[in-house]
């Protein structure tokens, strides 16, 4: 395998790389004229990350959309020879109405919220090796079969929005996979990426609320070997919570837990940006924030690099430049996190 400097940098980013309709994300990037895929490509330059998942990215079944681009990428200095996606429970449809609102087929009555299979998906590149063989993929754990994630009932107490819908509904929103990326002398570091659905949008029965707090919980579920062995150090979970430990919407215990779990750390990646752009009301550093959306939500931080204990820090931060920091906004409403670790 190729030579890797002891350092590594950890990223993770919801670049926001969606469209209307399948195959429009392809089109742009193949013009090679759409301005928020030039940002994305000069925020992910400047970042220089080894190892980035990219959530909120549409992705085909074939993976023309993530190759072109990669390629995109390489041609602008910033290559990333391997490249991971797995089919995302965002768009996948279903034949009934799981949001309880008399409807079907709605974006909402997919597995995952989306328009369409693959809508705001999540792909993963790499400088290092990809030991795709060896992957993990929960995506398709029920919501039933979890025990840690509590689901959401009617005012009878009855599953909601329906028995059938509750027969069939994943926990996943988008996507849980277990990565390994080759080291050197044999050595793998697991990747533990998601994208969780956002603890909003629903009713009083809370459903993406406890989604949301059932999805993050499923790597603790993980840790704690309830649903398969548990994977070694070092790893990584990467990925979009969609939670804040203080602020915003949402059952902050479970990001909290998470937070606080003994076999992770915290680098708690910050930028100067974030700092100026603080919230008023919010009580959490806005330094930490990773998303800036305005209005009712504000700034929050609901995007997280979590190495494992085993793992030496060296860095973080969060790519959010002081001033007007026009590339990222052109980017994304939210921000790309880093973290650099030394390998044990």
């Amino acid at each position: 395998m190729p030579a890797f400097a002891d350092t590594l940098r950890l990223a993770t980013w919801h670049a926001e790389l969606t469209r209307d309709g399948p195959g429009l994300l392809l089109r742009d990037i193949r013009s090679g004229d759409d301005p928020q895929i030039a940002a994305a490509i000069a925020v992910i330059g400047r970042t220089a990350p080894d190892v980035l998942l990219l959530t909120g990215f549409d992705h085909d079944p074939g993976g023309a959309t993530l190759a072109a681009f990669a390629e995109a990428l390489a041609d602008a200095g910033a290559p990333y020879p391997h490249r991971f996606a797995l089919p995302s429970n965002a768009g996948l449809p279903t034949d009934l109405d799981l949001d309880g609102d008399g409807r079907r087929g709605t974006a909402r009555d997919a597995q995952g919220y989306g328009r369409f299979r693959g809508h705001g998906a999540m792909v993963l590149l790499s400088r290092l090796p990809i030991a795709e063989d060896d992957a993990r993929n929960f995506s398709d754990l029920l919501w039933r079969e979890a025990p840690w994630a509590e689901r959401p009932v009617d005012d009878d107490g009855a599953a909601f929005p329906s028995m059938e819908a509750d027969a069939v509904q994943r926990l996943s929103s988008t996507g849980h996979w277990v990565v390994p990326l080759a080291l050197a002398e044999g050595q793998a570091l697991d990747v533990l990426a998601f994208a969780a659905t956002p603890p909003v949008f629903d009713g009083p029965e809370d459903r993406n609320g406890l989604r949301n707090a059932g999805e993050i919980g499923l790597w603790q579920a993980l840790l704690d070997g309830e649903i398969g062995p548990t994977p070694e150090p070092p790893f990584v979970i990467l990925g979009r919570a969609n939670l804040d430990p203080a602020d915003g919407e949402g059952l902050r215990d479970a990001i909290t837990a998470l937070l606080d779990d003994p076999r992770l750390q915290d680098p708690r990646p910050s930028s100067a940006g974030g700092r100026d752009a603080a919230e008023a009301g919010h009580s959490g550093d806005p330094a930490l924030d990773t998303a800036e959306w305005g209005g009712r939500a504000g700034n929050l931080r609901v995007d997280y690099v979590l190495p494992s204990a085993d793992l030496t820090v060296e860095g973080a931060g969060v790519d959010w430049p002081a001033g007007p920091a026009e590339i990222a906004r052109a980017a994304s409403r939210s921000r790309l996190v880093w973290v650099d670790v030394t390998l044990p």
